[in-house]
């Protein structure tokens, strides 16, 4: 079992996250251009971008749009962006990845360096966190009307070619080696899985609880980081307690 439950994270912001719908479609487009400037553009030769293709299908995202992220990372679209990764430290010294798509570099780290600092946190150097965290593919499945137990998927996922497993109460989190995570996915859905999410993300080897005293201001460093129009992704070692 994994000692990590991002699923944890997610659903203690839920409310929060819930009221930042209308930015689905900007995040998706920026993994959309990620996917395709990391590899080829043509989703038949980009297990990534087919799956951030997936994601946009599933949040009903206009192919026009989708499109145009495309051509972004081809250069057809005419704009030039940069991917960045900034590292800090949050309240109680907890370690927080920012993964920045921008067209605007000065923009860009004065916003994440003003959260940092008015959260209580600080930027931190090249570095500084990212060797606390791992790159892994990571897959949920929710439990609601799932008629299976535990045990039943753990073994459907490791024969699926999954490393490792957590059971949250509401999820089944499943970890796999980046490169393997299409394959789990497919044969998961061959199995009849319905998965919520399917990603190539980063997680922290080790998780911290969060300080009671400093749980505000770290909810509003990572709600202030993850509502910036510029950043694709926040990865994080801190867990609030359900009692915060």
């Amino acid at each position: 079992m994994s000692g990590h439950s991002k699923w944890h994270n997610i659903q203690g912001r839920k409310n929060a996250q819930d009221a930042k719908r209308g930015k689905i479609f900007q995040k998706i487009s920026r993994d959309l251009y990620q996917a395709a400037k990391a590899g080829d553009p043509d989703p038949a030769n980009n297990p990534q971008l087919r799956l951030v293709m997936d994601k946009a299908r599933g949040a009903n995202m206009p192919k026009d749009n989708v499109q145009r992220a495309i051509d972004k990372a081809t250069g057809a679209g005419g704009a030039k962006f940069d991917e960045i990764t900034y590292e800090g430290y949050g309240p109680g010294g907890i370690a927080v990845m920012v993964s920045a798509l921008t067209d605007n570099k000065n923009r860009t780290a004065a916003a994440i360096r003003s959260a940092f600092t008015h959260s209580g946190g600080a930027l931190g150097a090249t570095g500084s966190v990212s060797y606390m965290f791992n790159r892994r593919g990571y897959i949920v499945i929710l439990r609601d009307g799932l008629d299976t137990d535990e045990d039943t998927m753990l073994m459907d996922a490791l024969d699926a070619g999954a490393e490792d497993m957590n059971a949250e109460d509401e999820a089944f989190e499943i970890f796999t080696a980046p490169s393997d995570l299409v394959s789990v996915r497919d044969a998961l859905q061959e199995k009849g899985y319905d998965l919520d999410t399917a990603e190539v993300t980063m997680l922290p080897e080790n998780t911290t609880e969060v300080p009671a005293d400093k749980v505000s201001q770290y909810q509003h460093l990572i709600d202030e980081l993850e509502s910036n129009d510029d950043v694709a992704d926040v990865y994080e070692a801190g867990v609030v307690s359900d009692e915060d």
